[in-house]
C-alpha cells in the first residue's frame, strides 16, 4: 500500500482536471480524492497499489487535454486505509 499528496500546478483549473483524475482513479482502484487550491494549482491524495498509484502521479504530470502541467510535487505519507474516491 502506498500514499502520497500531490500538488499540480500550471493551467490546471477549469480543464476538467479534477473529474479526469477521478476517473483515472477509478479505473485503476485508487482511493483518496482531489480539490482545487485558492492559489490556482490542484492537490490530491492517492492510496492504493504502489503501481497503480505511480500511474495516477504519471497522469498528473500529463493532465487532461486541455491542461498545461507546469509542475508536479510529491510527498509519501503513512497510508491510512481509505476507501473510494471524492472531488472535493
Amino acid at each position: 500500500m502506498k500514499r502520497v499528496r500531490v500538488t499540480v500546478a500550471g493551467r490546471v483549473q477549469g480543464v476538467f482536471f479534477r473529474d479526469s483524475v477521478r476517473a483515472e482513479a477509478a479505473r485503476s482502484g485508487v482511493a483518496g480524492w482531489v480539490r482545487n487550491c485558492a492559489d490556482g494549482t490542484v492537490e490530491a491524495v492517492f492510496e492504493g497499489a504502489p503501481e497503480a498509484v505511480d500511474a495516477l502521479i504519471e497522469f498528473c504530470g500529463r493532465g487532461p487535454g486541455q491542461a498545461q502541467v507546469e509542475q508536479v510535487e510529491v510527498a509519501a505519507e503513512e497510508p491510512e486505509g481509505m476507501e473510494g474516491f471524492e472531488v472535493r
